[in-house]
């Protein structure tokens, strides 16, 4: 592994910051800017605790970043909910990105797993 880059719960929460930047951009500015703002924060906020976590230099650090990232992933998996019902995403996109949302907590999830059972601790886990 090169880096958090190659991680495949990082690449996949980049792709769907995109996304959510996608469906965002059509509607208006200030409509419903609250939510907006509230979607844009934990979709970063997860792609940011990954690389930060894996930057830490120990998996017990690294395990409570991931911590961190998995619940702002399902804060963000409440998201698109809130989107469909102010009528600010289609049904399709909808069906799109919540399913997503659901296969990174589980991959970031299993990640901790893998890390909690791994007997390479690194620098900062002593």
């Amino acid at each position: 592994m090169n880096g958090f880059e190659d991680l495949e719960a990082w690449v996949l929460s980049g792709e769907i910051c995109n996304e959510i930047r996608i469906f965002m951009e059509p509607t208006s500015p200030n409509k419903d800017f609250g939510l907006k703002n509230q979607t844009n924060n934990p979709s970063g906020s997860i792609m940011d605790n990954i690389a930060e976590g894996y930057e830490r230099n120990g998996n017990l650090e690294f395990i409570q970043f991931l911590g961190i990232a998995k619940a702002s992933c399902g804060e963000l998996r409440a998201r698109p909910y809130r989107f469909l019902d102010s009528a600010l995403i289609s049904q399709e996109q909808f069906d799109g990105i919540l399913p997503k949302t659901i296969l990174l907590g589980k991959k970031i999830g299993t990640f901790r797993s893998y890390l909690k059972k791994s007997e390479r601790k690194g620098s900062k886990s002593d």
